[in-house]
């Protein structure tokens, strides 16, 4: 990233860019350690049968599991965070305040891209449900 690039973005701890072979990834603009809140994302939380027209589609791929009866689109750069086993980053659910908080589960590297398990825990060998497509 040149100078007028970082000059554009705001002062944050991380930047969306390229992921080869990957679409979009959100990637850190600073050392992140273990521990550190990177993002607390809000959410719009809607009926599952909200979303049965998105099947299929592009979108279909974005939502959170909210509960046995929602999901949850994330603003912010939470839908962004690809996946990764072992991930770097983990997310918990905050109910009370509509919120996805995104954590460094270790030191993350400047320039590094910060990634999720999209099963949940970082270290989760199952794979997601788009492998199985």
């Amino acid at each position: 990233m040149n100078e007028a690039e970082m000059a554009a973005e705001p002062a944050t701890a991380a930047r969306i860019a390229e992921s080869p072979g990957r679409g979009r990834g959100v990637f850190a603009r600073r050392v992140m350690r273990a521990g550190t809140v990177i993002e607390r994302a809000p959410v719009l939380v809607m009926p599952r049968s909200d979303l049965l027209p998105l099947r299929g589609k592009l979108l279909d791929d974005y939502w959170f599991w909210w509960d046995d009866d929602h999901s949850a689109c994330a603003l912010g750069w939470a839908s962004l965070y690809n996946h990764a086993c072992p991930s770097n980053a983990t997310f918990r659910l905050l109910h009370d305040v509509r919120m996805i908080e995104f954590t460094a589960v270790r030191d993350i590297a400047i320039g590094e891209e910060i990634t999720i398990n999209y099963q949940g825990e970082p270290d989760d060998p199952t794979p997601p449900w788009f492998f199985s497509r």
